[in-house]
């Protein structure tokens, strides 16, 4: 007879496409800025001042480029600006708001991009009054330093004329915007529990008399590969997700008491290999406590870090990028098997 033997496969994987899927950068993101203005019209010399403002939008990706489009608001501070007659000043700051289209390269946590659109600009101060519409232009570079967060470096230009004069703004600004896409996450594979069924004795025919049979009870290693879990960018902190799957490793070394774990940690390619090398080797040592924690003695368990050595899936994509981020658990159990022997 056979007995029964359960093969336990906890969920591989995160995050990550192929390259039709999301960027770090696709969705929808609201941001504030901030920086210096600098400003000049028609007769009046540019003088710099503090601005600030806000912006929001949505982003696309298409093939290897992102594509959007976002409405902003600029708030320059007035300055006082000296004019073409000696001894006479101007006292004057704007107002922005308009829409851009936005052109980007997605280069994993880095997107340069490029911003052309259309806007309103009004004076403010009793040296510059009214409004004028024109081009908005500008040049950025923006990192996602979190999985919501990033950070942009931007240059904008706008310009407009009324009754003659004409206004040209020059913003040089940092900052953080906030993305509300969750990380694009790869679901994982439910855990299974799979049972061999079992292949009933086969009953004994009579045997004449000079001839007994017996049975003999055989036992073979079994290797068993439970895969573990998936971690966050530069983490090595267990996700919530990642206890019922270790609680299952936990009942099956409960069950299989003289099974070894081998835990085996690893990251994607983004960082130097002796920074993954140490980060793989922290995760395995995260799932290596939990289990401690949970009943298994640390003697049965080994870790090893692999670094970015031994990717699952492509590190070009966001989705295999959290795929190869993860802890995988392997074994090896005594199969029992009896055999009828006849004498």
């Amino acid at each position: 007879m056979k007995k029964s033997t359960l093969t336990i496969a906890l969920a591989a994987a995160l995050l990550s496409m192929s390259a039709a899927q999301a960027s770090e950068f696709a969705g929808g993101f609201l941001g504030l800025k901030a920086g210096q203005n600098r400003s000049d019209r028609t007769s009046v010399a540019a003088k710099n001042a503090t601005t600030y403002g806000f912006e929001g939008g949505y982003n696309w990706d298409v093939n290897s480029f992102l594509l959007g489009v976002g409405g902003f608001a600029d708030y320059n501070q007035k300055a006082t600006h000296a004019t073409a007659i000696p001894g006479t000043f101007a006292n004057y700051g704007t107002d922005a708001y308009g829409l851009d289209a936005k052109l980007g390269l997605p280069l994993g946590n880095w997107l340069p991009y490029a911003k052309l659109g259309y806007g309103s600009m009004r004076g403010t101060g009793v040296s510059l009054q009214g409004s004028a519409n024109g081009a908005h232009v500008g040049l950025g570079v923006e990192y996602k330093f979190a999985s919501h967060w990033s950070v942009a470096g931007e240059y904008t230009n706008m310009s407009s004329s009324s009754n003659g004069i004409r206004v040209n703004n020059d913003n040089f600004t940092v900052g953080l915007n906030y993305y509300f896409n969750e990380p694009s996450v790869a679901a994982a594979p439910a855990v299974a529990a799979v049972a061999v069924a079992q292949a009933e004795p086969v009953a004994a025919p009579v045997a004449a008399p000079e001839v007994s049979d017996t049975w003999k009870t055989l036992l073979s290693d079994k290797p068993v590969t439970l895969k573990g879990t998936n971690f966050d960018f530069d983490s090595a902190k267990l996700r919530p997700a990642a206890d019922g799957k270790l609680k299952e490793v936990a009942e099956f070394a409960a069950t299989y008491q003289d099974a070894k774990l081998d835990v085996s940690g690893h990251t994607d390619s983004t960082g130097s290999d002796a920074y993954n090398q140490k980060l793989s080797e922290r995760r395995a040592n995260a799932v290596k406590a939990d289990l401690v924690k949970r009943g298994v003695a640390s003697d049965r368990i080994v870790t090893e870090g692999y670094g970015e050595a031994k990717p699952v899936a492509s590190n070009k994509t966001k989705a295999g990028r959290a795929e190869n981020r993860r802890v995988e658990i392997r074994s090896v159990i005594k199969e029992e098997t009896k055999v009828r022997v006849i004498q």
